[in-house]
């Protein structure tokens, strides 16, 4: 049987250069690898940590190819990737995940219809490709309800909460006029995310359950462990790593759910990538996200996920960044930030990890 292990020494492609990608390209430079990052932008916060980049547009057939020769695996930091272009660089060299993952996450309705295929829980939901599909959708399903874009949505963008039918034509409108999918508003309890890795040989291995706070609709704040039971954190769990497996996933997949009023749980959304509800262990796991994707990717055993602290993972969003000369002062914390030269509103700067005993996080 042929060793599929990446040695050290070889090259990981990352599609994306943002601050995943750097973090990813940190992690396998502790491993002894290297890093060529493709994208469109010159400079970004991975290309300043990796070893080579190429600045050209996802879909530039002749930048890819010069981009393949140079690396022994391919992966990517998000899943706004044109499928097309994963699909010609698979006929150069391996890419993990592979196509069938990007194509179900970058689509919410072919997302929907996976994970309905796999029993697991999800809110009701409608496609939609006009105003007559959106207006049949709301009758199906009901409102309160929220209209989200097919592709391209993060952070809450390309999304519209809807309350009365005479709000259906202008939410249409609001959210592009484009197909989309419209999905009942959850009254939760809790948002939580799971993150499992899973390595070519099928072996898993999922981290303690993180409690999410957004403001904005941006991640604000993740905290571990979530406040909840320690059965609902392993049925959580458990609809990851069936996510994982039913993918054929080699890599990591975050899974953001509902937790409901009554302790049921709905899949809100999956991210085949590492993601920032998983800052958190950079600090307080035996094995962080960043280096048990470079393992999943490169075909090394898997790290172990064991905690070694309580944890709270904070954003630095914007102007917040600002306050990095206070963070170095806090014995607890642990200051991550992203190398971005500008500070917008609604832009992740860097976060900090505030490390706490075992135990303790329950207490405060």
């Amino acid at each position: 049987m042929p060793d599929l292990r990446l040695p050290p020494g070889s090259v990981i492609g990352i599609l994306g250069g943002g601050q995943l990608g750097r973090m990813t390209a940190l992690a396998a430079a502790r491993l002894g690898y290297q890093c060529h990052i493709f994208d469109p932008e010159p400079g970004g916060p991975a290309a300043q940590v990796a070893s080579a980049q190429t600045n050209a547009a996802y879909d530039d057939r002749d930048a890819l190819d010069r981009f393949a020769a140079t690396i022994d695996v391919a992966t990517y930091e998000f899943e706004n990737i044109p499928v097309d272009s994963i699909d010609h660089l698979l006929k150069q060299v391996p890419v993990r995940p592979g196509h069938k993952v990007l194509a179900t996450a970058q689509d919410r309705v072919i997302e929907k219809a996976f994970l309905d295929s796999i029993d697991v829980p999800i809110a009701p939901h409608g496609e939609v490709q006009d105003v007559a599909g959106l207006a049949r959708a709301a009758a199906k399903i009901g409102l309160p309800a929220v209209l989200k874009t097919a592709r391209l949505g993060y952070d809450g963008k390309g999304q519209v909460r809807i309350t009365q039918h005479s709000d259906l034509d202008g939410a249409y409108k609001k959210m592009g006029a484009t197909r989309g999918i419209l999905e009942s508003w959850i009254d939760f309890e809790l948002e939580i995310s799971v993150i499992v890795a899973r390595a070519m040989n099928g072996e898993l291995a999922s981290y303690d359950v993180a409690e999410n706070r957004h403001g904005d609709h941006i991640l604000a704040q993740s905290r571990v462990p979530a406040r909840i039971s320690a059965d609902l954190g392993a049925a959580a769990q458990k609809i990851a790593e069936r996510i994982a497996e039913a993918l054929d996933l080699v890599g990591l997949v975050a899974v953001e759910m509902f937790v409901l009023r009554d302790g049921g749980l709905i899949v809100n959304e999956i991210a085949p990538r590492p993601h920032n509800s998983g800052h958190w262990t950079m600090d307080a796991s035996t094995t962080c996200q960043f280096e048990q994707f470079v393992r999943a990717v490169c075909g090394l055993p898997l790290g172990p996920t064991a905690r070694h602290a309580d944890v709270i993972m904070t954003n630095l969003i914007g102007a917040e960044v600002e306050s990095w000369p206070d963070i170095l002062t806090e014995p607890r914390a642990h200051l991550h930030l992203y190398g971005k030269h500008t500070a917008r509103p609604g832009r992740k700067m860097g976060h900090v990890n505030r490390l706490f005993a075992i135990g303790e996080l329950a207490r405060i």
